[in-house]
């Protein structure tokens, strides 16, 4: 993970778990669908921030990643919010093409428990 430019505001306000992570809620803007869990630390909510492409942190590969940038299914950025204990972010997207790796509209599609 790099050296972030994130407002220290904003850094200020987050409770990263111990690898300096939070975990983002992705959603459907529009319907409210949740789509997928991913990671973000600093540079990754800065990049999103800055760019509105949704860049999260691999925590498989050890990289970032944006998402859509190889399967062409990206999210555009439509609002960022932290949850009220400061250890969640909600990114509210406009998803274009399949949200799972799976290729499933959303990472929930593969069953449900109850």
């Amino acid at each position: 993970m790099s050296v972030t430019s994130l407002d220290p505001d904003i850094a200020a306000r987050l409770k990263r778990n111990p690898d300096g992570l939070l975990p983002a809620v992705v959603q459907q803007h529009d319907t409210g669908e949740v789509l997928m869990l991913a990671w973000m630390d600093d540079e990754a909510l800065h990049r999103t921030l800055t760019t509105g492409a949704a860049t999260y942190w691999s925590r498989s590969r050890g990289e970032y990643w944006v998402k859509g940038a190889t399967s062409g299914n990206t999210q555009r950025v439509v609002s960022v919010a932290l949850d009220c204990d400061g250890d969640t972010l909600l990114v509210r997207v406009d998803q274009r093409g399949a949200a799972c790796h799976t290729g499933d509209r959303t990472c929930f599609d593969a069953g449900r428990l109850l």
